[in-house]
């Protein structure tokens, strides 16, 4: 995924003014946590809290998350009990997930939820969790589990705050999982056919027909079982699944080649010689009433 991508929704203005009133109310109850111990058993004085996270938020404007991260990591530190501490983990996990350590800032936003699973930001933290899994997405050619993280994670983010901001987008980035996912079955199938190990192939294609219906892999998985049905001798097979084809993409490249080879193998003379499917709908209405 792109490295430089930034989230759709940053840290809430909202949530930051609430930490400012918090701390206004607050202020009285904050004094004698401001010391630190030397290696020598002295104490040394820390700077104050809101000047901490006061601190972390001009370096993470600058752009130095480097240092806005010890910051917020001090704030945490050294006022472990400031209503501070809770915002500043939740900061410390954004700069994390700008500094691209997607695996720090997991960790640091599965302890905010932990801790703090009702606070006002949860929402964000789910979403903002769930960007640093989708970032972590690899090619096709490669293992897909961090892609089944992103989509649980995702889909977390819809189902538990499903009126949140953050939904809308959380949704769009599911179905590019689930169009990843496909992708990713669509190429071990392909490679299987390549090597004539049609049986696997078909597992393959099978499955994005059956479980990825609404991605646009579902036209080319029906061409390639309608392939294999062909050079396997399975004549019949390959007439109804390529119905099914017909009937949902008629206009599609994938059924005219499929078209082509039956007639190429003189399964049939024309496109009204392939059995019908009941009516025009759904895929899996289709695909089950044939098969």
């Amino acid at each position: 995924m792109d490295q430089n991508h930034t989230p759709r929704f940053p840290v809430p203005r909202s949530a930051i003014g609430r930490t400012v009133l918090a701390f206004i109310l607050l202020l009285p109850m904050l004094t004698g946590c401001g010391d630190s111990e030397k290696d020598d058993g002295t104490n040394v004085p820390v700077a104050p809290v809101e000047d901490m996270y006061s601190n972390g938020l001009d370096a993470l404007k600058a752009k130095r998350y480097s240092s806005a991260e010890d910051q917020f990591a001090a704030v945490q530190q050294n006022y472990p009990y400031a209503s501070w501490a809770v915002s500043a983990q939740l900061m410390q996990g954004y700069t994390q997930y700008l500094r691209n350590h997607y695996t720090d800032a997991i960790g640091t936003l599965d302890r905010f939820i932990q801790l703090h699973p009702a606070h006002h930001d949860a929402a964000y933290a789910y979403y903002l969790r769930a960007l640093s899994y989708y970032e972590q997405i690899a090619d096709i050619q490669r293992d897909q589990h961090g892609t089944e993280q992103a989509l649980n994670a995702l889909r977390d983010v819809v189902n538990r705050f499903p009126e949140s901001p953050y939904a809308r987008d959380a949704k769009l980035k599911i179905d590019l999982c689930v169009d990843h996912l496909a992708g990713k079955e669509m190429e071990v199938g392909r490679w299987y056919e390549r090597q004539h190990l049609y049986q696997a192939a078909v597992g393959r294609f099978q499955k994005v027909v059956n479980d990825y219906q609404t991605t646009n892999h579902v036209a080319e998985a029906l061409h390639r079982l309608t392939e294999i049905y062909l050079a396997l001798g399975l004549k019949d097979e390959a007439r109804k699944t390529a119905a099914v084809l017909g009937h949902n993409y008629p206009g599609s490249e994938w059924y005219s080649d499929s078209y082509a080879n039956l007639v190429g193998e003189r399964v049939t003379t024309s496109a009204d010689e392939l059995p019908q499917p009941p009516e025009r709908g759904f895929m899996s209405r289709a695909w089950h009433s044939i098969f």
